[in-house]
């Protein structure tokens, strides 16, 4: 099922690369019960993004150095 969601993924890494999103907007917009659209789980679980505390008010979910390789790795050179 990853391969059927790589589109996705790369979707969610590529939206959160253009600006640290708030983890309440991700969870809105990403998170889901169903077991075959794991987009946020899957992308979180290899590392692609991560959440990260700011002042300990707000979490924000970023992109991690693997994430940016997994964008590059669909760039056309």
């Amino acid at each position: 099922m990853t391969n059927d969601l790589e589109p996705l993924i790369r979707d969610l890494v590529e939206w959160v690369a253009k600006e640290p999103r708030l983890y309440a907007d991700v969870m809105e917009g990403w998170r889901t019960s169903c077991p075959r659209l794991t987009v946020w789980e899957d992308a979180s679980d290899r590392g692609l993004l991560e959440r990260r505390s700011v002042a300990a008010k707000e979490t924000y979910v970023v992109v991690t150095d693997a994430g940016g390789a997994f964008l590059r790795s669909f760039s056309v050179a």
